[in-house]
């Protein structure tokens, strides 16, 4: 709530020149809100003698809107004032004896009382001479300034060049915001010349090369897979035939071989890889020194022949750079025969090695199955007798044959003995043939005991035999077992063979695929700017340590 402001009603002389200067008579109005006691009227200025009687004005007084300016407490609350200065401004109304209702409200009233109420002073400043105008009646020490005041006619009055404590403040605020805009202006210019420096240009110069410099390379893309051969339906190994787990190794393994200088060398031998590089129109980056080794021609060659293998699909895939079309095209066939060359040989290699064994067993087998045979003939051929065992059983049947008969003959002789007139005749008849029986069984029982015994009888010579053929009927499973092992791994020789397919063959470019200019332009640029990000971390953070 606004102040009311004081009314001055001012009454001109009725004096007749019209040069009179009119005098201002002040009359206070009713108090204000607050509380406060009016301005006490400014005494008039004595009278000047002049000849034509001239009265003039000693003083001016302040305006109505001036006074509300200073006396709104809004106003003053924008000042900014801090706790000391309001604390200081009640203590100072409370000692002229006014009746503040807050801290602003006192800052209101000392300054319509004409009071600065934030200027230091001591109390002997307070007391002036008695015969010193006092416009407000309110004691002024020397040099203090009075809100409002009225100024002596006929002089100057220039703005103060002092600042209140929110203007200083301010302006303190600004000189600060305006060093740091000053700062952050310097470390822009700076962080833009240092990336300049050390991103822009390398970027620019490596996008010009990619652009202007780089010699066109053409690409030869091909796919081929390294298969295995079918193989019996129902057994375990037929379970991952034909798929990429059976000839994952074979083809990592022509993959290797690609890759290897062995196939740079040999392509070098056969399609003058080295030379290609070679010519003067490829650019100097991209070509080989005309007296580079074998290593720095390797290291082109890993650049330009990239091969990939995919184990999901068991797909090799190669692509083959040159800075001719059909040259590319005719490098990717040649290696392309060398990897089907190395499956050939790498199945052949596994299959002589499985069918070696097998072949090696079966000779053995073969080789102790004659031994065995060649023992038995000459076991036979030592004793006259092919079949010992055959003489012996024979002697032993015809032994059995003559006893049986001995037996009847020796019946027969006992019934005609048992007559009381047997006929001689007969009994002397039966009586020989028992004795030719005993005789005949006599000598075949001596010629079985001579069998039986010594060294070269013919038992031991029928049990020699039956020891070689058991041996001879051994060798025979053996050697069967032998041919049939022959057989199976054959079989499974023929199952493992591994041949090369080419799903997608090569095919010269009719554009070039490299360099992607573009691609490596921002490739570049990502590049320097990491290179750039981690030496700038590495020093902050070494400067912070060098400085704590």
């Amino acid at each position: 709530m606004k102040p009311k402001a004081k009314k001055f009603r001012i009454r001109r002389s009725s004096a007749s020149s019209s040069e009179d200067a009119p005098k201002p008579r002040a009359v206070p109005g009713p108090e204000n809100s607050t509380g406060a006691a009016p301005t006490a009227p400014a005494k008039s200025a004595p009278k000047a003698t002049t000849g034509d009687s001239k009265q003039t004005l000693s003083g001016m007084v302040s305006s109505r809107r001036e006074t509300s300016m200073e006396t709104d407490v809004d106003a003053i609350r924008k000042e900014g004032l801090t706790g000391r200065q309001l604390r200081m401004a009640r203590r100072l109304a409370q000692k002229h004896g006014l009746s503040p209702t807050s801290d602003f409200d006192a800052v209101r009233l000392l300054r319509t009382k004409g009071i600065d109420p934030f200027q230091h002073a001591n109390m002997l400043e307070l007391v002036v001479p008695k015969n010193e105008a006092q416009p407000t009646g309110v004691p002024v020490a020397p040099g203090k300034v009075q809100l409002p005041q009225t100024l002596p006619a006929g002089k100057t009055s220039l703005p103060s060049t002092e600042l209140s404590p929110a203007e200083r403040r301010q302006r303190e605020i600004q000189e600060i915001q305006r060093d740091i805009g000053r700062r952050r202006r310097r470390r822009l210019g700076l962080l833009l010349g240092r990336l300049s420096f050390f991103v822009f240009a390398p970027t620019i110069v490596a996008g010009y090369y990619y652009y202007s410099v780089a010699t066109p390379m053409y690409s030869s893309k091909s796919e081929f897979l390294v298969l295995k051969a079918d193989s019996a339906s129902g057994s375990v190994g037929g379970l991952f035939s034909g798929t990429q787990f059976a000839t994952s190794q074979d083809s990592i393994a022509v993959q290797s071989y690609l890759e290897s200088k062995e196939a740079m060398l040999r392509l070098n031998e056969e399609l003058g890889f080295t030379t290609h590089f070679q010519q003067d129109w490829i650019d100097p980056i991209q070509r080989l020194d005309p007296e580079a080794s074998n290593e720095k021609a390797y290291k082109v060659y890993g650049r330009n022949v990239k091969i990939g293998y995919d184990p999901t699909e068991g797909v090799v895939r190669m692509e083959v750079t040159a800075a001719d079309p059909q040259v590319a095209a005719a490098f990717s066939d040649q290696l392309i025969s060398y990897a089907q060359e190395r499956v050939n040989n790498l199945s052949q290699q596994k299959r002589r090695d499985q069918m070696s064994d097998a072949e090696a067993t079966l000779s053995d087998a073969e080789a102790k199955r004659r031994e065995a045979q060649q023992q038995l003939v000459l076991l036979q051929q030592q004793g006259s007798v092919l079949d010992p065992e055959g003489v012996i059983a024979s002697l032993r049947s015809q032994i059995s044959t003559f006893e049986l008969q001995l037996q009847e003959k020796q019946l027969e002789l006992a019934a005609l003995n048992d007559n009381l007139r047997p006929n001689r005749a007969k009994v002397a008849g039966v009586e020989g043939d028992v004795q030719r029986l005993q005789a005949v069984i006599t000598e075949l029982n001596s010629k079985m005991i001579n069998a039986s015994e010594g060294e070269n009888s013919l038992a031991n010579l029928r049990v020699q035999i039956q020891m070689a053929q058991a041996d001879l009927a051994t060798r025979d499973l053996i050697l069967q077992s032998a041919l049939q092992q022959v057989d199976t791994t054959r079989m499974e020789a023929n199952r493992q063979v591994r041949y090369l397919t080419t799903s997608v063959a090569p095919v010269a470019s009719e554009e070039p695929s490299y360099p992607r200019k573009f691609e490596n332009t921002v490739l570049a640029f990502l590049i320097f700017s990491g290179i750039y990000l981690m030496c700038s971390l590495t020093a902050s953070i070494l400067r912070e340590q060098v400085s704590s």
